[in-house]
């Protein structure tokens, strides 16, 4: 027996108590991410929206084994932010379509969830009518007569079947259950709103509506409902990227709380409030990045304002890399590589920087490296 099989379905249930604690730690760490976005500037916040779009949309498709191109990612959300100098990169239908559903989950969290939303982000992920080589119906729910199942094909050897989804006839009726608790609590929140989150989330993943795609719509409708909870279509955090990083997890997760006869979700809750907490760490942390880069630039403004467009590149390439992420430090060919800069220009200006304090030279000859100085900030 599965979940939506137990007496009672959908009456979900989880020990208050036992959520108490994640939700608690979940909560310290939004205060502490929203408190560092209050003292953000204008660009720094863009930037780091557009790093939760980009991660959003790259894990979400990730954790279903496809891979959009960061690139392109990039320069859609870019776009989609209104940001200047948005690369010249052209569009991906997937990585489009992906953004689309993203951009339209969180951008009506003032609005109730229908149905005819649901179908509208399905067809935009399916704009074919197929997935693969595969027809499916697109922007309905499914109707096939076949058991919706979530197996792994094995070559020689039985599928093993991981879950079954309630039959195609049940989904209208299931769909407007949920739709209808969800929009209730998004009124009258009596419930806490991570809570919220990662019960729809479950919930639907449980009814499986659609013939493909519901991981990722079922991800944006999480989305929604954390969106609701923050009161702003804002991305300053990305849920999936924590998600993929422990997609083994997530399943499995996902199969122990949809895959027996009970009601009771409380570990499931737990889990899904943690993945917040880190969501909300992990931005937390890329705002204090952002915050020591502007310190960082302010003091090298205020005490070298001379330096060269080209000084600048170098020292913005190994400031983004970070202590570990240039591998092998600057070097004089890596610095005419980078900036366009001859070799005796490069020879020179690496040298100033060392004179200046802002690079520390190590090696000698061929072996001679340059590594950003990080007390300048």
């Amino acid at each position: 027996m599965t979940i939506w099989q137990a007496s009672g379905w959908p009456g979900l249930t989880w020990d208050a108590n036992a959520v108490t604690a994640p939700l608690a730690q979940a909560r310290l760490a939004q205060g502490r991410m929203l408190g560092l976005a209050s003292g953000l500037g204008i660009m720094d916040l863009a930037k780091l929206q557009l790093t939760g779009w980009t991660q959003e949309a790259v894990a979400t498709a990730q954790i279903e084994g496809e891979q959009l191109q960061l690139s392109s990612v990039r320069a859609s959300a870019t776009r989609r932010l209104g940001l200047a100098d948005a690369p010249a990169v052209a569009r991906d239908p997937r990585t489009e379509a992906t953004l689309d559903v993203l951009q339209a989950a969180v951008s009506r969290w003032e609005h109730t969830l229908g149905e005819s939303d649901l179908f509208d982000w399905h067809a935009a992920l399916f704009p074919t009518g197929r997935s693969g080589v595969t027809r499916i119906t697109s922007g309905g729910w499914r109707t096939h007569e076949e058991p919706m199942q979530i197996v792994t094909p094995r070559i020689g050897k039985p599928d093993v079947v991981h879950y079954e989804a309630p039959p195609s006839t049940d989904v209208a009726a299931q769909m407007r259950a949920l739709l209808e608790w969800l929009n209730t609590h998004s009124r009258v929140p009596e419930i806490d709103g991570l809570v919220r989150a990662a019960v729809a989330h479950l919930w639907f993943e449980a009814i499986h509506p659609f013939e493909d795609g519901n991981g990722r719509i079922g991800r944006a409708v999480a989305e929604l409902a954390l969106a609701q909870d923050m009161r702003s279509d804002r991305r300053l955090f990305s849920l999936s990227a924590q998600l993929a990083q422990d997609r083994a997890g997530y399943y499995a997760q996902l199969q122990a709380a949809t895959g027996q006869p009970r009601l009771d979700i409380t570990p499931w809750v737990q889990w899904f409030v943690g993945r917040i907490q880190a969501a909300f760490d992990a931005a937390t942390g890329q705002m204090r990045a952002a915050l020591a880069h502007s310190r960082y630039w302010a003091q090298v403004n205020a005490d070298h304002p001379a330096l060269s467009a080209s000084q600048r590149k170098a020292l913005a390439r190994l400031l983004e890399a970070g202590p570990d992420g240039f591998a092998g430090g600057m070097s004089t060919e890596k610095y005419v590589n980078l900036t366009g800069a001859s070799r005796a220009t490069a020879y020179r200006e690496l040298t100033q920087l060392t004179e200046l304090g802002l690079l520390e030279r190590t090696g000698q000859g061929r072996g001679t490296r340059y590594g950003l100085v990080v007390s300048a900030s």
